[in-house]
């Protein structure tokens, strides 16, 4: 990777570790307790603080604030942390925020991710990898979002919802209860308005794996019985289809929000 490199205009403290290869531009702040690993690039005018570690070969783009004290008033200094894997992209503007004492003391962010200029990550949130945020995505505290989601522009994530694997929220939309893995929802206060297809074709999935979905889709959002009941019979029937049971799963796992449901199928 070779040795790291430093613009003469960037400050970098004290007990800061820098992996091989990281190149530090123009005006950067490097805290003292920050870990980068090799091949981290900070562009320019790029702050990294707290204890913070960034995963190998991600980039971070001008004006990107990284590990400052979370938007809690309850925050008293904690030692909290901030985790980013590697093969990152986080673009201008964007902020991450480590976690509390209240919410376990850390924010997590997988591999490959993807946040685009001015979208937020709040404390102690944990995201999942291959993520995507786009422009302006707002997560509030306390949330969790699986492997592959994206969010669409303006899109906001009340605190404590859980955003599932594969799911696509649309644009825009206020999430205020959980998002089904492989659903997608849409809206200024969001539903449900379906099944990511376009993701899952691109991601590689069978027919049969999206026909199971789709059969499995309908039964739990039915009108007849309860989720509960629903949910119980969709397990009988796809007892061998793991994506259907990832679902299962993360319904009958429940969090602090209700279930993001289609507009034409009441709260149970």
């Amino acid at each position: 990777m070779g040795e790291m490199t430093a613009h003469p205009t960037a400050v970098i403290e004290p007990g800061a570790k820098l992996g091989a290869g990281v190149k530090i531009g123009p005006y950067c702040v490097v805290g003292a307790d920050v870990t980068l690993g090799e091949g981290v690039e900070l562009l320019s005018h790029v702050v990294v603080t707290g204890r913070t570690t960034v995963g190998a070969r991600t980039r971070i783009f001008p004006f990107a604030s990284i590990g400052h004290q979370p938007q809690d008033l309850k925050y008293h200094g904690e030692p909290s942390t901030l985790t980013v894997g590697a093969d990152c992209m986080i673009r201008e503007g964007v902020t991450l925020n480590p976690g509390t004492e209240g919410g376990g003391m850390s924010t997590t962010i997988g591999d490959h991710c993807a946040f685009l200029a001015n979208s937020h990550v709040g404390h102690d949130c944990h995201v999942g990898s291959n993520v995507i945020f786009s422009n302006n995505v707002m997560l509030a505290g306390h949330c969790n979002v699986g492997d592959f989601a994206i969010l669409g522009g303006g899109a906001a994530v009340i605190q404590f919802a859980r955003v599932g694997a594969h799911s696509f929220l649309g644009g825009m939309s206020g999430l205020e209860n959980d998002l089904i893995p492989y659903g997608m929802a849409l809206g200024n206060r969001a539903h449900l308005s379906g099944l990511n297809i376009v993701g899952l074709q691109r991601r590689g999935f069978s027919r049969n794996d999206i026909h199971d979905l789709r059969r499995a889709y309908r039964l739990l959002f039915a009108a007849e019985g309860t989720l509960s009941e629903r949910t119980e019979d969709v397990a009988e029937e796809f007892g061998s289809q793991p994506i259907v049971q990832e679902i299962l799963a993360f319904i009958r796992t429940g969090g602090k929000r209700s279930l993001c449901t289609p507009k034409e199928a009441s709260e149970d």
